[in-house]
């Protein structure tokens, strides 16, 4: 599928705050009460529409452990948006740790856009992304990034030709192998 662009994100946070389900979220529109412990890095990717044009967004989760930091922040580099996400106390409102306006006196502080959002209901799953998204396109519509320096987390997607077929990929594997796999 053609896009415009394509974002690199991160989400990071300390271990078992609920990136992962975070991320579960916005890419299948789902929630799972129990998840993997995530071990390095997981990979999701969906499209949004932003200003009429289409924009992947490539998302990876670290998994918090201190054990596999070196190894996640290869992943930081080249992140043209982050997610930092942290626990309240598991959506238990009347047991928070962690009031609103101490997350966004860090968020400020840091020069940061702060959102409470919740994996397990959907709220603000989808505002935070795209919040991020629009910053970002905003940037490059600004002249603000390089576009043509793809270590900034931004690349421009592919562009399908005028006319083209838009279909289902055509499946093809070495002539008489039998193997019938599709990249995209």
């Amino acid at each position: 599928m053609s896009c415009a662009y394509i974002f690199k994100y991160i989400i990071i946070g300390d271990s078992a705050v609920g990136k992962s389900c975070l991320l579960l979220q916005f890419t299948d529109k789902r929630f799972a009460a129990t998840h993997d412990m995530t071990i390095g890095v997981e990979f999701g990717a969906r499209m949004v529409t932003i200003d009429n044009k289409k924009i992947k967004l490539q998302i990876w989760d670290s998994d918090g452990q201190e054990a596999f930091r070196p190894i996640t922040r290869q992943f930081y580099r080249g992140a043209a948006g982050a997610l930092l996400v942290y626990d309240i106390t598991s959506d238990l409102e009347n047991q928070r740790a962690v009031q609103k306006e101490e997350g966004e006196a860090f968020a400020r502080e840091h020069g940061m856009v702060f959102m409470e959002t919740s994996a397990k209901t959907a709220a603000n799953v989808e505002e935070a992304f795209l919040n991020t998204a629009k910053t970002i396109y905003s940037k490059i519509q600004q002249g603000q990034f390089d576009i043509a320096n793809e270590g900034n987390g931004i690349r421009i997607g592919p562009q399908q030709p005028s006319g083209a077929y838009s279909g289902s990929p055509v499946c093809q594997g070495p002539q008489g192998s039998g193997d019938r796999s599709c990249c995209c």
